[in-house]
């Protein structure tokens, strides 16, 4: 029976041997264009977003030019993606408070950024651990469902639960690539309906697939 600290330790081992390198799969070009991309990737698949970004960069380049536009127009430009009217509305109230507030500077602090219209923590801590490097753990639908099947969260009901018990047990410098690793675990392998655990390189210390057994 593996400790909670030695299950984060052998699969922080594995990650760091396996994937090295690990990034976000939103496509952006600065600050800004990370903060537009997340807030439309909730509720939504990065490929989408992905495909909705360019021309809207295109438009509106800068935060600057998004605060000029009118809900509808940028709501064309997004309207394939999950919930355009209320993305839409927080895109060009997201930029207006980030020119009048913050100088078109996307702040790095958390609880600064959640003061932008539509960037909750998890938006908060995926921009301030990917552009600034932060120990800040964006807790997305996968990072929570990975989290509690390999046993890293315990009886966790919230994303801030999980949050709060990664940040204990992961390195500080490692916070911002863990996140990635999580993300991309759950994506590609531990994926929702049916997790791929035969191809699962962590499995042997996962507390999903040893309960898995116990049922066999």
């Amino acid at each position: 029976m593996l400790t909670k600290k030695e299950r984060f330790r052998l699969i922080i081992d594995y990650f760091q041997r396996t994937q090295p390198i690990a990034n976000s799969e939103l496509k952006y070009q600065d600050p800004y264009e990370l903060v537009v991309a997340t807030i439309l990737s909730a509720q939504c698949t990065d490929k989408r977003v992905n495909i909705i970004t360019p021309p809207l960069f295109k438009q509106f380049p800068t935060a600057k030019d998004l605060a000029k536009a009118t809900q509808e127009e940028v709501f064309e430009l997004i309207k394939s993606c999950s919930y355009p009217n209320n993305k839409a509305k927080n895109l060009v109230g997201m930029a207006n408070v980030l020119c009048n507030e913050y100088k078109g500077i996307v702040p790095s602090d958390v609880d600064e950024l959640q003061k932008l219209p539509g960037v909750g923590r998890k938006t908060a801590n995926v921009v301030a651990s990917v552009i600034y490097n932060k120990p800040a753990m964006a807790v997305d639908t996968h990072v929570f469902r990975v989290s509690a099947r390999l046993g890293l969260s315990v009886n966790s009901k919230t994303p801030l639960d999980t949050e709060k018990q990664l940040v204990k047990y992961i390195p500080e410098i490692l916070i911002p690539i863990a996140h990635h690793w999580l993300i991309l675990h759950g994506r590609y392998v531990c994926i929702a309906r049916k997790p791929k655990c035969n191809e699962c390189g962590i499995k042997d210390y996962c507390k999903f697939y040893e309960n898995s057994l116990k049922e066999n």
